[in-house]
């Protein structure tokens, strides 16, 4: 079973597996660790890796009785210089030209593998190379190269990613062989599918189009990381199931000063709209090679869960680090922590619109935690088919847990990424007292409540029609 302390944190962990951790025992020890959502890197992993990781998380949340989510990550339309004939360093106010190819680069011609670079990029635009460490300034261009002065020069290294955050790019956001990754997501009945490089909400009703067309049951997460995602973000988060701040990319399109405001400005955003955010990168990149996480480190972390984001996600630390099941361990110590702490008891609260359609549900959801908070109780019952009343107590952020029952398997594992959220799989619904009675008998058994707690039950009524939630009841356990 998963050590009690690490189910009941309410911030979850995304890790990635990878080469350091693609067996079974690993990934059994991840998830005993404190791992709720595995994350599969379309970047790297291929397609038989991914369908072994498939299963491996499907066996181990039988044999755990765990609800794992997948979460498949696409690549998106990546730029990057291919080879480098040989070594070179680019100096401050060199003449360098850009090309679209796939030709070795030299200190006089960069080969971006992008069609429309030429037409693209307008004078003045930047262009990063490797992360932002070298910047090229476009100052002319012709029929068939970009004209460019080193801003900042640094080693020219092969098969680094190029950025243009001034640029608006013509290339599509999904790619073929982004195409063939949803298809492969679709046909393995994965949860949650991340796309990289959104800039606009088309973006995503695009990717849930292709979704639809193929009977799939996905939901998506939109990656932020580009300047014009920042932009259109209220437009992202209504047409999105989920936020991930990708502070890679996002912190070399914008100045790196401004990421730490935005994260909080996409959290905020997000948690108004009661859609899961995940922070992501060098959450604890030191220890990809190191036993212990930086000082700094840690205090990220804990300020993300102070926050009040969803979802912690780890990269490099768990799929190539050397350190895959004690990096989800220290990981889960400080989100534990963080959260026992007063400090974080202090959201910002969002009442509910009275426009909404679901003003009625919204309220009851809302009322459900301030009343939690007020009496202490210890855990909030819900009853959900779609997940929607367990989104908008999770935003919410109250003090009690947040247990969830449904009839949906499915849906058990897609509910992990929410914040607070522990999900359990109940079928009966015949009366609503006797389902109230049967759930909280089973949050007794689970040592989650015991006599003397108070507990807010939320439900249906009539239940067996599982309709919109439209009762409330505090009670305290005999």
């Amino acid at each position: 079973m998963i050590e009690r302390k690490y189910k009941l944190k309410r911030t979850k962990i995304v890790a990635t597996i990878g080469p350091a951790s693609l067996t079974k025992k690993k990934i059994r020890k991840m998830i005993l660790a404190g791992m709720n959502i595995c994350r599969i890197n379309f970047s790297h992993c291929n397609h038989n890796d991914a369908k072994k990781i498939i299963l491996t998380i499907n066996e181990l949340n039988i044999e755990l009785n765990s609800h794992v989510a997948i979460l498949g990550d696409l690549q998106g339309p990546k730029l990057r210089i291919g080879e480098v004939t040989q070594k070179t360093t680019l100096k401050k106010n060199d003449l360098i030209t850009i090309q679209e190819g796939q030709n070795p680069s030299n200190k006089e011609s960069l080969f971006i593998n992008y069609v429309n670079i030429i037409k693209d990029i307008k004078v003045g635009d930047k262009i990063l190379l490797d992360d932002g460490k070298i910047i090229l300034k476009a100052q002319n261009s012709d029929n068939a190269k970009i004209h460019c002065v080193v801003v900042q020069g640094g080693e020219l290294k092969e098969n680094k990613g190029v950025n243009l955050p001034n640029t608006k790019i013509s290339i599509p956001t999904i790619t073929k062989k982004d195409y063939t990754d949803v298809l492969f997501c679709i046909k393995n009945n994965i949860e949650w599918l991340a796309l990289s490089f959104v800039r606009s909400a088309k973006d995503i009703i695009n990717l849930k189009k292709i979704i639809s067309d193929h009977n799939g049951n996905l939901k998506v997460i939109a990656k932020i990381e580009k300047p014009e995602a920042i932009k259109n973000l209220k437009s992202i988060i209504l047409n999105s199931d989920a936020l991930m701040v990708a502070r890679g990319d996002l912190g070399v399109e914008v100045p790196t000063q401004k990421v730490p405001v935005l994260q909080k400005k996409i959290v905020r955003a997000s948690r108004k709209k009661a859609k899961p955010v995940i922070i992501a990168t060098q959450v604890m990149d030191s220890m990809i090679n190191n036993l212990s996480p930086t000082r700094a480190e840690t205090n990220d972390a804990a300020n993300a869960v102070f926050d009040g984001a969803d979802a912690l996600m780890l990269s490099g630390e768990t799929s190539v680090g050397k350190y895959p099941i004690r990096v989800i361990r220290i990981i889960s110590k400080i989100i534990l922590d963080v959260e026992a702490s007063d400090e974080r008891k202090h959201f910002n609260k969002f009442l509910p619109y009275k426009s909404n359609k679901r003003y009625v549900s919204d309220s009851i959801c809302y009322q459900a935690s301030e009343i939690a908070n007020q009496v202490e109780a210890k855990a909030i019952l819900a009853f959900t088919a779609s997940g929607y009343n367990a989104q908008k107590i999770s935003s919410n952020r109250p003090n009690a847990h947040i247990c969830v029952f449904t009839h949906n398997r499915k849906l058990l594992n897609t509910l992990s990424l929410l914040w607070g959220v522990l999900g359990f799989y109940y079928n009966k619904f015949d009366s609503t007292d006797n389902t109230i009675q049967e759930t909280q008998n089973i949050l007794i058994n689970e040592n989650i409540i015991k006599s003397g707690d108070f507990v807010v039950n939320i439900a249906s009524m009539p239940i067996k029609e599982k309709g919109m939630t439209n009762m409330l009841k505090l009670e305290k356990i005999k």
